[in-house]
């Protein structure tokens, strides 16, 4: 009788089990997903709303997931990218908003953080439904990718045709492959030929990053925020983003080379001496402040503060945006491209508007704490 009871209490539990799993596909299948991060593209939609300070549409909550998915797929190109600067979240009409739109708007780009994070949701989107057209789609994109590659093996992005770090153009790329060569879930419908072509294509950004460390004396620093396809050497972008060795961006290229299992000597030297330099380029005793400004001289209302560098020995360390190659000083830019060494002399619509100061390299250092153990050099 016992035996029975037992076996009657398996079953029951095996029956439950199975009414959960079929409860959860039937919530999957009702598309009421979780929700997708969509840190990586609040760029786009911040520049769409500088250009749109007047929204009279509805828009997407994070939960709506599908919706979102299915916007991607509305707003991609025939090449497999994506326009920059779209409000994602916007429930618009496609067709009339990129007919407004200037031409080269309407163009595919890295820029702006964009087209490798509309693949990974909608690698995600797939991986939850099984719906074959967000599949389709995020292949689509990385065809986009892998036929964009330089043949000096980096990614251009907007305002320069060159190998771009800035708004993580190369490592937001370099990421997703990684991500992809690792085999992260969400990928696992990724086979080969494709698979090859993306660890291929990984290889050759891998080996220019390495190539565009900046050397100063035979001593190997860090990156700018573009370097030439051809000489590999520093080039400016905009009028105020001046030739440098970039702490941000800089960071952003050690925290993906890290990411790299069983890295090279060379990979390894380079991360070593790259993080030699953000410890050497820190800079104490200041912190940034926000201080308020009168309504009448509110320049932006998504910023309406100025910004002033104030003396504290207290303060953590944080580090200039720009340092000039031959001294390692730190310097701004006025919106027009003239040099200046004080925050105060930056136009008060750039020095709001642009991170002259950060605290990039923390989340470099504390990943590099762990890194050392398993492959520092020392």
């Amino acid at each position: 009788m016992f035996a029975v009871k037992l076996l009657l209490n398996i079953i029951m539990k095996k029956h439950t089990l199975i009414f959960i799993l079929l409860f959860v596909s039937t919530l999957l299948s009702a598309e009421e997903l979780y929700p997708i991060k969509l840190n990586k593209l609040r760029d786009d939609v911040h520049h769409w709303n500088l250009e749109h300070p007047v929204r009279k549409y509805p828009r997407l909550d994070s939960t709506e997931v599908m919706q979102i998915a299915d916007n991607f797929l509305e707003w991609q190109n025939k090449d497999g990218g994506w326009p920059k600067n779209i409000d994602w979240l916007g429930v618009l009409n496609v067709d009339s908003v990129r007919n407004a739109l200037d031409p080269k708007y309407r163009e595919s780009t890295l820029d702006n953080r964009n087209t490798w994070p509309q693949i990974a949701y909608l690698s995600e989107v797939y991986t939850l439904t099984k719906k074959i057209k967000y599949k389709d789609a995020a292949e689509k994109g990385l065809h986009y990718i892998l036929a964009s590659q330089n043949a000096s093996g980096g990614w251009r992005g907007w305002d320069v045709d060159a190998i771009t770090y800035n708004d993580e153009v190369m490592t937001g790329v370099m990421n997703l492959f990684l991500d992809i060569k690792y085999k992260k879930k969400i990928y696992a419908w990724i086979k080969d030929p494709l698979y090859s072509q993306i660890c291929t294509s990984l290889d050759r950004a891998v080996d220019v990053t390495l190539r565009c460390q900046i050397v100063v004396n035979g001593v190997k620093t860090a990156w700018c925020q573009q370097h030439d396809h051809k000489t590999l050497a520093p080039v400016k972008a905009r009028a105020f983003e001046l030739v440098s060795i970039t702490a941000d961006e800089s960071s952003d290229v050690l925290i993906c080379l890290m990411r790299i299992k069983d890295p090279s000597d060379e990979i390894r030297d380079a991360i070593e001496d790259g993080v030699k330099w953000l410890e050497k380029s820190k800079i104490t005793g200041i912190k940034v402040v926000k201080v308020k400004v009168p309504q009448n001289k509110v320049i932006n209302e998504e910023y309406p503060y100025d910004l002033v560098v104030k003396n504290d020995p207290k303060a953590t360390p944080i580090w200039a945006r720009f340092y000039e190659i031959e001294t390692n000083k730190p310097f701004m830019s006025r919106r027009k491209g003239n040099k200046v060494y004080k925050l105060s002399e930056v136009n008060p619509e750039r020095r709001i508007g642009y991170a002259w100061y950060g605290n990039w390299p923390e989340k470099v250092l504390a990943i590099y704490e762990k890194w050392a153990i398993i492959y520092g050099n020392k």
